[in-house]
């Protein structure tokens, strides 16, 4: 049995309240949805400025009516410190991933971005910490590298930011020290890698690579690579973050708290091979994708050239394993994106599909 089987039946035998910022997100509802069939008690906040009511009925119908009925949602917003402190009162665990996260986005609003990633971030931990809550668990990013050279990226070396947003995620790792080392706060930031997986919104300006390019894919609509396509990235399905958030809010090895973890695989994949891989995975239920070549572009400012991550910190410390290989996930996802992907127009896949509608 895994350490990560044992958590979770640890947690089957004894619930605990989870608070979960951004519950409508994409991560925050993979949470809230392993969480809740875990029988926890889960206490949700989102303010829906990213997050999508949507996220949460897909929670809905994944769980069981008894299920389904321990969560508490609380519909408000990070940058106020009342709201803060009120969801935190009950909770033994916080999972903080309530934030504006885009780099585009970041540099067309820096001080949007300010607002949420940091102030919120400081509210989050203030309110934590007068709760007394049992560990500060938060998402941190890859973007904290910037500009280091160097490959696989390890978590003592990072280097210039490239975008607002990457400061934003560096300042909150520097707040989560300083509440350590200052009030005795337990907290554990995990920087993630790209993480992809089913309920990413691929709608929208600032949509992540994965699913805006399904969807441009499924709507037989051109598909933009920034660059020269040798872009590399380290993709993480959301099981795997899902993993390593249950673990880190419960390891008991003191030398692990108080730390910040790289998620992710240590896998590279060029922005040409994973073209190529979406594809293969589409065209068997869409032929007009046999056709396609992607459009090259501009490299976009605030891009990370290379990133690829050394997992053997949280693999050691915290036990983690993903069980999700890049492939497989993609796999899923892609099958998750021909069922529910909402669009404009009434496709025509091969004869046998389903035919799918506007939503």
């Amino acid at each position: 049995m895994t350490t990560f089987e044992e958590t979770t039946q640890k947690l089957q035998d004894s619930p605990r309240t989870w608070l979960i910022t951004g519950i409508a997100g994409f991560i925050g509802s993979n949470l809230a949805e392993a969480l809740l069939k875990l029988n926890q008690r889960v206490i949700g906040l989102d303010n829906f400025s990213t997050g999508h009511h949507a996220n949460l009925e897909q929670v809905q119908q994944a769980v069981t009516h008894k299920q389904w009925w321990r969560l508490r949602f609380v519909e408000g917003d990070i940058r106020s410190a009342g709201t803060c402190r009120q969801v935190c009162a009950s909770a033994d665990f916080v999972l903080h991933h309530a934030a504006l996260g885009s780099v585009p986005q970041s540099l067309a609003d820096p001080v949007a971005c300010h607002a949420s990633n940091v102030n919120g971030f400081l509210n989050m931990l203030m309110g934590a910490r007068e709760a007394g809550v049992s560990r500060f668990v938060y998402a941190s990013s890859s973007a904290t590298y910037g500009d280091h050279p160097g490959l696989p990226q390890v978590e003592t070396h990072i280097g210039r930011a490239l975008s607002p947003y990457a400061v934003s995620k560096h300042v909150n790792e520097l707040y989560a020290d300083i509440f350590a080392r200052c009030y005795g706060m337990q907290s554990i930031g995990l920087r993630y890698f790209n993480v992809f997986g089913p309920r990413q919104d691929p709608a929208g300006a600032y949509a992540a690579v994965i699913p805006k390019w399904a969807a441009a894919m499924i709507r037989n609509e051109p598909v933009h690579i920034n660059g020269d396509g040798e872009t590399m990235r380290d993709f993480c399905y959301v099981e795997n973050v899902v993993q390593a958030n249950l673990l880190a809010a419960t390891v008991e090895n003191a030398e692990a708290v108080n730390q910040v973890y790289n998620i992710a695989l240590n896998e590279g994949t060029t922005l040409n091979q994973l073209f190529e891989t979406m594809r293969a995975l589409l065209a068997p239920h869409f032929p007009h994708l046999n056709e396609l070549c992607p459009v090259y572009r501009d490299f976009a400012p605030g891009d990370v050239r290379l990133s690829r991550a050394d997992i053997a910190k949280a693999c050691a410390l915290l036990s983690y394993q993903p069980a999700w290989r890049a492939s497989d996930g993609l796999a899923r996802t892609m099958d998750w994106y021909v069922g529910r992907l909402p669009r404009g127009e009434v496709l025509r896949p091969r004869r046998g599909q389903m035919e799918l509608h506007e939503s």
